[in-house]
């Protein structure tokens, strides 16, 4: 069965510690999720996300209903076994890719009609269709279907949004309760734009319907970082304090770092995996690109002390040369490092949470950004 149980607070602001009980496992929060859009957590296979210590990543409902089917999935009894991967996993509605990818896509009270970017083929993707795919699909949390808006947008535009996305909420909820099992959790989205009245209205609208979770939606779609900080904080106390708070497509080490501090529980990005492809590393003091020529002859690691397994056997001069030859390899090696940063950091805040210092433990993390990379 799934449940959610706080372990500790900060004395200090709203930062929390957490435990997600799933019948694939236990996830410490706060957590970061690795992103798996297609079954597969690009250049990483199951016993590399492991050893960079995820407990739980993300598919989608989108992608993963178009290609490869659901009928294919359901033959190896869900997601998991598909795709090898034996703990939590949580599927996205589809309904941002809908919304950032689809052609021709076309919103009304029923659903999404859109043209599938892979082939144009037509479909429909409606509240209760989203909810079947997830539960064939077998994820232990589903998300209800929502709206997503670009940014800027108008208050009516955000407004009719977020009551659409509330009525949809309570049609997923209704099919997953005739559907699913009990251990597929469905979480609701709070939408309402940049706009804290509506972002009041959704969370109220939702937290009526006493789901298992819920998530704040809606961010991270062109808005200025001061802004999206802004509605992050305004809305995660609107939710309840005995569920998880999952704030989606969020981002940036500092943005899990600030909005921890905010009482969020959950994360997901497609930053550390998608950064690595382009050579972008992640490290305690700041990013860097290993295609600088000042790496050439460099025998570090990529960050003095990283336990990953990239920065244990190979030297920054090493990943240069595999990154300017375009060998398949540093795509593995440099998302191995950012995954396994990523989630250090979330380990690095939960023990600061617990022993009640994450106030420190943030300002040390500027302090080292902000240093020289050794």
């Amino acid at each position: 069965m799934f449940s959610f149980q706080l372990t500790a607070r900060s004395s200090e602001g709203r930062a929390r510690a957490g435990r997600i009980t799933t019948r694939h496992g236990d996830i410490e929060t706060p957590i970061f999720m690795p992103v798996g859009t297609r079954a597969s957590v690009k250049a990483l296979a199951p016993d590399d996300l492991t050893a960079c210590g995820a407990r739980i990543i993300l598919g989608n409902t989108y992608h993963l209903y178009l290609r490869p089917g659901c009928e294919v999935i359901s033959g190896f009894g869900g997601l998991h076994r598909f795709m090898g991967w034996n703990g939590p996993i949580l599927t996205d509605s589809g309904g941002f890719q809908v919304f950032s990818l689809a052609r021709l896509s076309k919103v009304d009270e029923a659903g999404f009609a859109f043209q599938s970017h892979i082939d144009g083929s037509r479909h429909l993707l409606t509240p209760e269709t989203s909810v079947a795919v997830q539960v064939c699909l077998d994820s232990d949390i589903i998300m209800c279907l929502d709206q997503c808006i670009g940014y800027p947008a108008e208050a009516p535009e955000a407004e009719a949004a977020l009551a659409l996305t509330g009525r949809w909420a309570r049609r997923c909820q209704k099919a997953w309760q005739e559907t699913a099992r009990p251990e597929n959790a469905l979480f609701g989205i709070v939408q309402g734009g940049m706009f804290e009245n509506l972002r009041r209205r959704s969370a109220a609208d939702l937290v009526a319907l006493d789901l298992p979770g819920y998530a704040v939606g809606g961010l991270s779609v062109g808005e200025p970082k001061e802004l999206m900080h802004a509605m992050a904080d305004f809305t995660l106390p609107l939710l309840p304090a005995d569920r998880p708070r999952y704030v989606m497509g969020v981002g940036t080490p500092a943005d899990l770092v600030e909005m921890t501090g905010m009482g969020a529980d959950m994360f997901d990005c497609v930053m550390p995996t998608r950064n690595a492809r382009n050579g972008q590393l992640f490290t305690r003091f700041g990013t860097l690109n290993i295609a600088n020529a000042r790496f050439r002859d460099d025998p570090g690691p990529i960050e003095a002390g990283c336990t990953c397994y990239t920065c244990q056997r190979f030297s920054r001069a090493y990943l240069r040369h595999l990154y300017m030859s375009r060998e398949i390899l540093v795509y593995r090696l440099n998302t191995i490092h950012n995954v396994h940063y990523y989630l250090n950091l979330m380990r690095r805040m939960r023990r600061a949470i617990v022993e009640d210092r994450f106030e420190a433990f943030r300002r040390s993390f500027y302090a080292e950004q902000e240093g020289e990379n050794p």
